[in-house]
């Protein structure tokens, strides 16, 4: 059986179709859909690992509102296993997705219940399975940044259990505010066995504008392999015996929201398939490449069938750097 934790931020996305321009002060600007859905990283990826025949199990925290009984109506799927932490009188995190013709996407949001997610006994309980030990699994933390009650000694800890316990760790961040991330990310990379920023975000934590520096830099301070996400340059995966850059496969992009959640997911997805690092990276680029066909974070990504014929039909280019 294989077996993947999505661990941490859960979202209601409200998104509209690309709209010609901004509004100016006052103006009404028209669209021809507004949708809601859901967002955040833990959510995306384990919708993406159903609709991959990945049984999962999912944790994060959402308010006692409509909004979240949305998020917990959205979660409810085959293959997913869901335990919901409440954060009474709180909303669950929220974001508007605001797509310009021709622009990257622009947000408005809050973290809402999301800053009250914490790593319980019951996760706790899943990462020690003894019944699961000699299975392949992975843990995915996904949005940290976002997770405030997550930025304290317990998180490596946490981690360092899950990799003791069999499983390859994957952490991925959310850029949340100005603040300090090299200072909360540095005790959680030597128990990182995949980090998965995007290159934007690399930059803001290393002041390195170059991803090949950014990836360097990761690598010495602990983490194993790292994944920097490049949009429509592709990734460049690197670790300490092989570096090598991908690039894209073609596709009608409409919008990137959740793009690098669905990438997350169809790594996983290779990982758990126990497909070399360049077959893995490959099925994360064709499941983000499914991604960014709608609007939504999730609604046009591929099922199991659709991610290998489509795999089978496209090459995705590759060299050594």
């Amino acid at each position: 059986m294989k077996r993947c934790i999505c661990s941490g931020i859960l979202f209601a996305d409200v998104a509209c179709f690309p709209i010609s321009h901004l509004p100016a002060e006052g103006e009404l600007v028209t669209t021809k859909k507004i949708e809601l859905n859901l967002g955040g990283c833990a959510g995306n990826v384990a919708l993406n690992l159903s609709r991959l025949g990945i049984e999962n199990y999912l944790s994060g925290c959402v308010g006692d509102d409509a909004l979240s009984d949305f998020i917990a109506r959205s979660v409810a799927v085959p293959n997913v296993a869901v335990e919901l932490q409440r954060s009474l009188g709180n909303c669950p995190g929220t974001a508007m997705h605001i797509n310009v013709q021709g622009e990257d996407r622009r947000f408005v949001c809050t973290t809402g219940a999301n800053d009250d997610y914490v790593f319980d006994d019951k996760l706790l309980e899943v990462i020690t399975d003894p019944s699961i030990k000699n299975e392949r699994k992975v843990f995915y933390l996904g949005g940290f940044f976002m997770l405030n009650a997550l930025e304290n000694e317990r998180t490596p800890k946490v981690l360092k259990a899950a990799q003791e316990n069999g499983w390859t760790t994957l952490v991925d961040v959310v850029l949340y505010g100005e603040r300090e991330y090299w200072d909360l990310l540095k005790p959680l990379l030597p128990f990182t066995d995949i980090f998965t920023p995007n290159e934007h975000e690399g930059e803001k934590i290393t002041d390195y504008r170059d991803p090949y520096e950014q990836a360097g830099f990761f690598i010495n301070a602990g983490a194993k392999t790292v994944m920097i996400t490049q949009g429509n340059s592709g990734i460049l995966y690197f670790d300490e015996q092989k570096q090598f850059q991908t690039g894209t496969y073609p596709v009608e992009y409409v919008s990137g929201s959740g793009s690098g959640d669905a990438f997350c997911a169809g790594l996983i997805a290779g990982l758990l398939e126990g497909l070399p690092a360049f077959e893995a990276v490959r099925w994360g680029c064709a499941q983000g490449a499914s991604c960014v066909r709608g609007i939504g974070t999730t609604e046009k990504c591929f099922n199991r069938e659709e991610l290998l014929a489509f795999m089978q039909q496209n090459e995705l280019p590759i060299e050594a750097v």
